[in-house]
């Protein structure tokens, strides 16, 4: 077991964000552990009740560390279509209605943009990231993905939007992406890249300075 130093605790249950993020961070701090909310007991669920990806990732960023005692880290990402003026955004998970269906919100979204010709069918995914201290500070990094949605679902890896969304200079979607390759461009790679600095910075004891793409707060 690593010292209480080189503790962070990921606010969720999914096993592939932890392992994406300890290969973020194992090239820093080689003896890091990432743990999630199962490792501790009474971390509370925290309703996405903002109206910003950065502002979900703060609450639940803040919520655990307040219920851990240690440095959080949270994310909060979707995509955002161009011609949709930048939704499903904050909504993704939720936009045929019922959270995380996946197969009725990707549904929905190609029938809304089914007559939108391949030119205006540019957006991103995006995805904040946030570092909560239990003394209260914190900070926000950000990602992106750009890319276009295709006129219909293609391939079977990923989850989401992925079946619909093919990277900028990518010929396939990130559903026929390996799970290596879409870690490499991924919005929450990106994002995570960012805010390992500032992860570092604060496990040292020193204070989180500022950067591009960051909201100290």
């Amino acid at each position: 077991m690593t010292g209480p130093a080189t503790r962070v605790v990921l606010a969720t249950r999914n096993a592939h964000k932890v392992g994406e993020l300890r290969a973020v961070l194992a090239p820093l701090l080689p003896d890091v552990e990432v743990l999630t909310v199962d490792a501790f007991e009474a971390v509370p669920e925290v309703a996405e009740t903002e109206v910003t990806f950065a502002g979900n990732a703060l609450l639940k960023a803040r919520a655990v560390a307040a219920a851990t005692g240690l440095p959080a880290v949270a994310d909060d990402s979707g995509i955002a279509v161009d011609v949709l003026g930048g939704a499903p955004g904050i909504f993704s998970a939720r936009w045929a209605g019922r959270h995380g269906d996946d197969a009725a919100n990707l549904e929905l979204l190609l029938a809304q943009i089914a007559d939108v010709p391949a030119d205006h069918r540019g957006g991103a995914f995006v995805c904040a990231a946030a570092l909560a201290l239990p003394d209260g500070t914190s900070a926000v990094r950000h990602g992106e993905l750009r890319g276009t949605v295709a006129t219909s679902a293609s391939g079977a890896g990923g989850f989401g939007y992925d079946p619909c969304f093919v990277p900028a200079g990518a010929d396939r979607t990130l559903a026929e992406h390996t799970a290596r390759e879409k870690n490499a461009i991924s919005h929450r790679g990106a994002a995570f890249r960012a805010l390992a600095p500032v992860v570092v910075e604060a496990l040292a004891g020193r204070p989180i300075q500022g950067g591009p793409g960051s909201e100290e707060v």
